[in-house]
């Protein structure tokens, strides 16, 4: 599978199908058995992981510009053998008393075919079933809110930018939607994702359908639109209206919050865009009911609220999703006050850097980012970046002590102090937690953040030990907000 993964991730999407096709149909003509949760079964799943990451590959290759007829009838008939060899291994697990390890995968290609071709009906995948779960009372009236838009949200958002890779680790559909039943149950009832989280829309889209009514209605689906490239062909209503119908198919329903990202800034085609997305909102409520941007900086997020004012008589967009945390403050310098003047929210990442704004870090040595045995998540490589060009290894270690410190006094989390403070910000709406499903789970240490406030003490103490100069120093070398996405 190494060897596989290598060939997907230096975009040769198709040439990587045949390699898994060979996989999945091995495991039936070898008579391979598995026990639940043994090295095999997780090994599987992993393996169910990359065939999401292939597919979504070749979807981002093929979608983005004008392909090959050859090129597209090889990519379906790849696809429709990789269907048929899961559907095989399928019948076989169930045979055998098996789980289905390709469940995920199964869905993933689907979707991509009944891309490829509308016309044909899609084969059935049934790895989700109805969800008998309630919210907890007691923890959801412990959770912050605040309005955005025409929503109601937690002030702590579950995020699935962790579907995008399987170097997070893997699980199973069943896991995964265990794992999001406790974040709804425990009242954190937002989740963030976006078109190219792997298969984020479909699980999440899958999981939400199968809810009862009543807790369907009361949890917030936001995903985005996510433009890296020229649009093929000339921005229309239709162009866009497609754009939003496809990812609410993913989504089994309404999209919440769609955020919008645009890569080139020199090409203005994102104001038509946005014009006509705030427009669907009232057109088709019961397809996006509210609009945001990703990435925007201070300059381009206030351009984009001028022109829906000049077009539309109102600001339109509901906020921006940026990067955000002790370490990285660049939002103070110019990003609030343009919210504060719009009245857009913030939702934040990487607020906890990774995982590095947390005792674990405190006392020891830097890791060696390019070690495999150091065990990083790709997030935690991004971040360690970040840091680099805040400060050193020995300032991040006064600024884990300075937090360590004010959490003992809180008898909270370390993260949960790093989180409080960017949630006190002006124009702050949420976090976004990143979250590992089936695989780990912080929620209740999550939850902590809403059970104390910072004093002035505390934040004296932790502005001195954070910003001041190497805030500064962040904000010249990387740029205003989302600058690093996009070449200078």
């Amino acid at each position: 599978m190494a060897l596989t993964r290598c060939i997907f991730s230096s975009k040769l999407a198709i040439e990587s199908l045949p390699y898994l096709i060979h996989l999945v149909k091995g495991i039936p003509d070898a008579e391979v058995y598995w026990k639940p949760n043994d090295d095999l079964e997780n090994s599987l799943e992993r393996a169910c992981g990359d065939i999401v990451q292939a597919v979504q590959a070749l979807k981002e290759s093929l979608g983005t510009s004008y392909p090959e007829k050859q090129e597209l009838l090889q990519a379906r008939a790849y696809l429709s053998d990789l269907s048929n060899a899961i559907s095989a291994c399928d019948e076989y697990c169930s045979s055998r008393g098996l789980s289905c390890p390709f469940g995920r995968a199964q869905l993933q290609v689907q979707d991509f075919l009944a891309t490829l071709e509308p016309t044909v009906r899609a084969r059935r995948v049934s790895i989700f079933t109805q969800l008998d779960i309630s919210i907890d009372t007691a923890s959801s009236t412990s959770v912050e809110q605040t309005r955005l838009g025409s929503l109601t949200i937690p002030r702590l958002f579950n995020g699935l930018w962790q579907m995008s890779s399987p170097a997070w680790g893997c699980s199973s559909s069943r896991k995964q939607t265990a794992a999001l039943a406790q974040l709804i149950q425990c009242g954190l009832l937002a989740t963030d994702m976006a078109d190219h989280y792997g298969d984020a829309e479909l699980i999440y889209g899958g999981f939400r359908r199968c809810m009862k009514p009543e807790v369907r209605e009361r949890i917030i689906a936001a995903s985005k639109w996510c433009v890296f490239r020229p649009l093929n062909g000339p921005i229309t209503s239709r162009t866009v209206l497609d754009a939003v119908q496809e990812r609410a198919g993913r989504l089994k329903g309404r999209i919440d919050l769609l955020q919008f990202h645009w890569n080139d800034y020199n090409d203005k085609g994102y104001l038509p865009v946005l014009v006509e997305l705030v427009k669907l909102t009232k057109s088709h409520p019961s397809l996006v009911s509210n609009i945001g941007l990703c990435n925007f900086d201070a300059e381009h997020t206030e351009e984009v609220c001028e022109h829906l004012l000049s077009e539309l008589g109102e600001v339109g967009v509901v906020s921006n999703q940026i990067q955000f945390s002790l370490v990285d403050s660049r939002p103070l310098f110019k990003m609030i006050p343009v919210c504060e003047k719009y009245g857009i929210k913030l939702l934040t990442y990487g607020t906890f850097c990774g995982g590095f704004l947390s005792q674990k870090w405190l006392g020891v040595d830097p890791p060696d980012i390019y070690s495999e045995s150091a065990g990083l998540t790709p997030s935690q490589r991004k971040y360690f970046d970040v840091i680099s060009t805040w400060g050193t290894w020995a300032d991040l270690q006064e600024l884990l002590k300075t937090l360590t410190t004010i959490a003992e006094k809180h008898k909270v989390d370390c993260s949960n102090v790093a989180a409080r403070w960017v949630l006190d910000n002006p124009a702050v709406g949420a976090v976004i937690v990143g979250t590992r499903l089936g695989v780990s789970s912080n929620v209740y240490s999550n939850l902590k953040v809403f059970s104390f406030q910072l004093d002035a003490e505390d934040l004296q103490q932790i502005e001195a030990a954070a910003l001041g100069e190497r805030a500064r120093k962040v904000f010249e070398m990387m740029g205003d907000c989302g600058s690093e996405y996009r070449s200078k």
